[in-house]
């Protein structure tokens, strides 16, 4: 069944809102405050192995580092556009709205863990390529695998940020979806060398949302996220960075 991957993930997500609401209530609020900064070091340690995993190589029995010029000229083409678009300005106005409509109008935390959780699950080389997978030929098993890994982060910042990263799942499901639905049409763009530059520059924006996690909210990350649009499209560019 095409699309199975992306109703897989989005119930996980809404599985682990649901049960880290509840065990959120266990934890008094100094406890709350330890998983949160908790959980911001996991995300960056994530984010920073999947990052050296794009810079570093082995030339000549040497380690070695490069790529950098890219995610330097990619976040900022990306964050200029973003800041452009207002993308995180968007995110925060559908997360006021999710926020009324769900009877949450008294939770403070709600649109911050609405927009955290989302940029936490939505980012990374695993949601496009698992969706186009899915939408070719119905092989979810990639999407199946990010489920059970966006349970458990959903679950543990649901504990500390609140019910808001449960509703994550409504953009996991229209982006992935869509990329489903487009599959035939994306496929051909999402070369090994796009994915490589996806993978690279998202594991840095999502280095981003745990610095935001840890510190508090310090970087528009949403408003960078053009920046892995401008990742794929330097894949095609004839020189290297």
């Amino acid at each position: 069944m095409i699309g199975l991957g992306t109703i897989i993930n989005s119930a996980a997500i809404v599985a682990g809102g649901v049960i880290g609401h509840f065990t959120g209530r266990l934890f008094q609020q100094e406890q709350q405050k330890a998983v949160n900064t908790a959980c911001g070091i996991s995300v960056i340690f994530i984010a920073v192995a999947g990052a050296m995993q794009g810079m570093l190589g082995i030339d000549g029995g040497a380690l070695v580092s490069g790529r950098s010029m890219l995610v330097v000229l990619c976040l900022a083409v990306g964050t200029v556009l973003g800041e452009l678009i207002g993308i995180e300005r968007g995110f925060e106005k559908f997360g006021e709205w999710l926020k009324k409509k769900t009877g949450n109008s008294g939770d403070q935390r709600f649109v911050n863990a609405f927009v955290t959780a989302s940029l936490t699950v939505c980012i990374g080389a695993m949601a496009i390529v698992g969706a186009i997978q899915d939408g070719i030929s119905g092989d979810y098993s990639t999407l199946a695998v990010k489920a059970v890994l966006d349970f458990i982060i959903v679950a543990v910042l649901t504990s500390s940020l609140g019910k808001g990263c449960a509703f994550s799942a409504i953009p996991v499901l229209v982006f992935e979806g869509t990329v489903t639905l487009l599959a035939r049409l994306v496929a051909p763009v999402m070369t090994d060398a796009a994915v490589a530059n996806l993978s690279l520059v998202g594991s840095v924006l999502i280095f981003c949302v745990g610095v935001n996690l840890v510190w508090g909210k310090m970087i528009r990350v949403a408003n960078m996220l053009p920046a892995v649009l401008a990742a794929v499209a330097a894949a095609y560019l004839p020189w290297t960075f």
